[in-house]
């Protein structure tokens, strides 16, 4: 009933001149309150009275009011925890009260009491939003037990909530750096998720590839869809097949029920494929159909149409594999519609300071710690390192470090032995002698900047701001381990 809030302030029945309807003041706590915020809620003075004294006595806050109006105003400007309301009430009944307090405060309870019982109207009550529905005359044990535990409901759900946004607060991953080769990245991902242009993301492990997956995700037309992510490396050959398409009842020995694969799950969505690069021929074939056709066939099944995006990732150089016959070329270039590398930490170290900091405080924070600070010598020793793991073995090694510092400070020596014996990251300056060619300059560049990148071009052109067919064309006929 959506315009209950209005009609309240409308009403003449409403606004009537008396000072009785303008609430009662508030009395003092007594010693030992509880930190219960009730607001009676009836036109007939004894009936608040009588009330007010009974939850004072239970060390309750009492705020009063004698019809709907003056009640609403209360929740407005004030804390309340339960609301206790007459149901039968000149004008505005119980009943509309507690459809516009769920309109303009939704957390508070609602007891309703009534002189006039019937299963129609708790019935009725309940499905409203209403906590308890209670007869007079009122008992004293009955009301104060129905406040209290609508009072600890309110409170619990409050707690739910409150722990909900914590754990999405201290799960929620982000995208986080400034450097050029990332930033770079971001813009292809942001220009992509509007499309429907299957995407697939490159790079080695632990540099975030999931997290690219669902960023794109989020920033296209099927955001309020599921996010549906697998590796299929890490799924048996023998079932990845049923997990991916489903399965109706009989179609294998065990097949006991029909089960839904993950493209049905995804449905509206985003299927996220991890290390693509490890699908057997058989289901390389099907995934090929889906990106040709559109549709697929559950085991022992009939045609389902696919309404999924596909976004995939690989480690591995899958040009390499098509080459090797272990990959299909004709579903290579089906995937490869968009191509995004995700580059190695090392290939920008200048975001370690940030994802430090970021890491830090979200290990602080989910261990029970204060914010602690970083040394610099700490700092140091981390830039200079070749994180061969990436940001997911930084993310570890910072973790490890909040959690056994005993200091307020994160220091060299809580970081991890291995890290402080390793030998430098940091790439060495190149120089040439006046007078040196520059084709003979740019192939060392190309060069030395393939080694930082461990043979990745894609991520190579990337960093030197050149396109891969430029290095490919420089490189043309030259031995490259030179």
């Amino acid at each position: 009933m959506a315009p209950v809030i209005d009609d309240l302030s409308k009403r003449s029945d409403l606004s009537s001149s008396s000072s009785s309807a303008e609430g009662a003041p508030e009395r003092p706590r007594p010693e030992g309150d509880e930190g219960i915020t009730v607001l009676v809620v009836d036109d007939e003075r004894s009936n608040v009275e009588s009330l007010e004294k009974i939850f004072h006595r239970e060390n309750m806050r009492v705020l009063v009011a004698y019809d709907a109006k003056h009640a609403l105003e209360q929740i407005r400007s004030r804390r309340v925890h339960v609301v206790l309301t007459d149901l039968m009430m000149p004008g505005t009944t119980g009943l509309e009260l507690l459809r516009a307090i769920k309109q303009v405060q939704p957390e508070v309870e609602v007891v309703l009491m009534t002189a006039y019982g019937s299963v129609e109207a708790a019935v009725s009550a309940m499905r409203e939003g209403a906590y308890d529905f209670v007869e007079k005359p009122l008992k004293r044990m009955t009301i104060v037990k129905s406040v209290r535990k609508a009072a600890e409901r309110g409170r619990l759900l409050e707690e739910n909530r409150s722990l909900k946004d914590e754990i999405k607060l201290l799960t929620k991953r982000e995208l986080i750096g400034s450097a050029p080769a990332f930033r770079h990245v971001i813009e292809v991902a942001s220009q992509a998720a509007p499309s429907t242009a299957t995407v697939l993301v490159l790079g080695e492990s632990g540099t975030g590839k999931e997290l690219l997956a669902r960023y794109i995700h989020e920033r296209s037309g099927r955001a309020k869809g599921p996010f549906v992510a697998v590796n299929c490396a890490a799924i048996p050959e023998t079932i990845l097949e049923s997990e991916l398409f489903g399965h109706e009842r009989g179609a294998f020995t065990g097949a006991v029920a029909k089960k839904d694969g993950r493209f049905a799950k995804a449905t509206a969505g985003t299927l996220f494929l991890d290390e693509i690069g490890e699908l057997s021929p058989q289901v390389q074939v099907k995934l090929l159909r889906v990106l040709q056709e559109g549709e697929y066939e559950p085991l022992g099944g009939n045609t389902v149409r696919a309404d999924v995006r596909i976004v995939a990732a690989t480690n591995r150089d899958l040009l390499a594999e098509v080459q090797a016959g272990r990959f299909r070329e004709d579903l290579y270039y089906r995937l490869n519609v968009i191509a995004v590398t995700a580059p190695p930490l090392r290939a920008r170290r200048e975001d370690i300071p940030l994802l430090v900091d970021h890491f830090v405080g979200l290990y602080a924070k989910k261990n029970g710690k204060a914010r602690l600070g970083v040394a610099r010598a700490a700092l140091d020793r981390m830039m200079d390192y070749a994180w061969p793991g990436n940001v997911r073995e930084l993310e570890n090694v910072i973790e490890r470090a909040v959690v056994l510092s005993r200091g307020d400070t994160l220091a060299e020596g809580d970081l991890p032995q291995a890290l402080a014996m390793a030998e430098s990251a940091a790439p060495r300056p190149l120089e040439f002698p006046v007078g040196t060619p520059l084709e003979e300059i740019e192939l060392r560049v190309i060069k030395e900047t393939l080694k930082h990148t461990k043979g990745d071009k894609s991520l190579a052109a990337q960093l030197l701001g050149i396109s891969t067919r430029t290095i490919y064309r420089k490189l043309d006929g030259v031995d490259t381990e030179g």
